[in-house]
């Protein structure tokens, strides 16, 4: 199997880094570029950037402002927020991006994800998945940005991803609502659960609170990376103490 990756998450709300715990009480965590720089100096794989509030304020993310993102970082940049179009999606490839990521809208009209991978390509397109337990099964939830706007929707998390894969979607990304923040630890049982569906890479979202996290997750779920935020803007850990704990377990890591 390729490398694992360590991926750094950036949640941006006007034009901040914030970080709440299951997606409530957000509180400051410095300059999206800044915190971008210095996980990309820590040897991250790739970042993650999503501006949280697009999606339910009916907006996108601001071009500009990627491009200058874009060009100050050689790692791969995936970017999310509000993008409903193919037009917006190809602004941000054309703006620097690598990847983007689509989820609530995807939600709403699922062609999108058909329509994307037809142009862009499957490599492109990462499918974001926020999910939660409710009465046993995992639901999938949209405008998870703010407490306030977030809904539980009728899909079933396995079953979304599932059909995310066969329209084309290259990279599931699985955040695990009631780990978010918490520090506790992946969800390893639902992300082995959805590894079992899926032939295209998955990555592991939500409860990273210290580098044997990282292990764990790719040991039972066997995830192709895991994703992680407030531990990294916190300085709980960093992002080599990460790789030198994943590759202590057995598992091949970039240097």
């Amino acid at each position: 199997m390729p490398s694992r990756r360590i991926i750094a998450c950036l949640d941006v709300k006007d034009g901040r880094v914030v970080k709440g715990v299951r997606f409530e009480g957000h509180v400051d965590a410095g300059d999206p570029l800044e915190l971008a720089l210095r996980y990309r100096d820590e040897g991250a794989d790739e970042i993650v950037i999503y501006d949280i509030a697009a999606s339910a304020a009916r907006r996108t993310i601001d071009y500009d402002w990627l491009a200058r993102v874009a060009r100050a970082l050689d790692v791969p940049l995936c970017v999310a927020g509000g993008i409903r179009t193919i037009e917006q999606a190809v602004a941000c490839l054309e703006h620097g991006a690598d990847k983007v990521s689509i989820n609530s809208p995807a939600l709403e009209r699922p062609d999108f994800i058909d329509e994307f991978a037809d142009v862009a390509g499957s490599q492109c397109v990462v499918v974001g998945v926020d999910s939660r337990a409710i009465d046993g099964e995992w639901r999938t939830y949209q405008y998870t940005g703010d407490a306030a706007t977030i809904r539980q929707t009728p899909r079933k998390t396995l079953d979304w991803i599932a059909e995310a894969q066969a329209r084309g979607a290259g990279e599931i990304v699985l955040n695990c609502m009631d780990r978010d923040g918490t520090r506790d630890g992946y969800d390893v049982e639902q992300l082995a659960a959805a590894r079992k569906l899926l032939t295209v890479p998955l990555v592991a979202s939500g409860g990273a609170g210290s580098a044997r996290h990282f292990a764990d997750v790719f040991a039972g779920a066997d995830v192709s990376g895991a994703l992680a935020a407030s531990i990294f803007h916190f300085r709980r850990v960093r992002v080599g103490e990460v790789k030198q704990a994943v590759a202590a377990a057995g598992f091949e890591v970039r240097p």
